[in-house]
């Protein structure tokens, strides 16, 4: 298919390319404790998007110490986003952190750190890394709910469960529809890409 013919039948018809609706939802599926020797861990599948989420929980002398201009800052909850290319079938080089990793890195960090608990009822640093297994389109928000499971597996009493999905805008003259929870073909081809995570 053409992308114009997409984007048609997406605007004009509400069909979209595998089928679903407009503001239907692939399969989910999730699971936590699937590493025995971790504090929490948990797997978050959409369509074939999956991502899992270690939780690693550390004294309060384990924060990240910030280096900058001014005085010295610390966090004491962090998220890391690994994409590795085994998860679109790729190979290559691995190397460091890029552009994407430390975006939806830091996107993740901002939907989640609302609800860790303060430092007084709970003193610990929370720690999660995220690595995308497979990706069809919203990692970064699949990282977000197997990152909530990790830290529930983990014991850690956030103040609610944080979940995030993709949008989609997609526009044909004078029709627009907004997708929700898009693949890989529709961000591709279409206008925007809207994540949104909250409780």
């Amino acid at each position: 298919m053409s992308k114009n013919e997409v984007r048609r039948l997406i605007t004009e018809e509400k069909v979209r390319p595998d089928g679903r609706g407009v503001d239907q939802i692939r399969p989910l599926s999730s699971e936590v404790g699937l590493l025995p020797r971790t504090h929490g861990s948990g797997l978050f599948t959409r369509g074939q998007t999956q991502a899992l989420s270690i939780c690693t929980l550390g004294a309060l002398g384990d924060v990240q110490i910030l280096d900058g201009l001014g005085v010295e800052e610390s966090k004491r909850f962090m998220h890391h986003y690994n994409f590795p290319q085994f998860s679109v079938g790729e190979t290559g080089p691995m190397r460091g952190p890029g552009r994407r990793e430390i975006g939806h890195g830091a996107l993740g960090e901002r939907a989640l750190e609302p609800v860790i608990p303060s430092e007084k009822d709970f003193p610990y640093t929370v720690r999660l890394v995220s690595e995308v297994l497979e990706s069809n389109g919203s990692t970064s928000q699949a990282s977000i709910c197997a990152s909530t499971l990790a830290m529930m597996d983990a014991g850690v009493p956030i103040k609610a469960p944080v979940a995030g999905i993709a949008m989609g805008l997609v526009k044909s003259g004078e029709y627009y529809t907004v997708l929700t929870d898009i693949q890989g073909m529709e961000d591709a081809l279409g206008d925007m890409d809207f994540k949104v995570a909250g409780t």
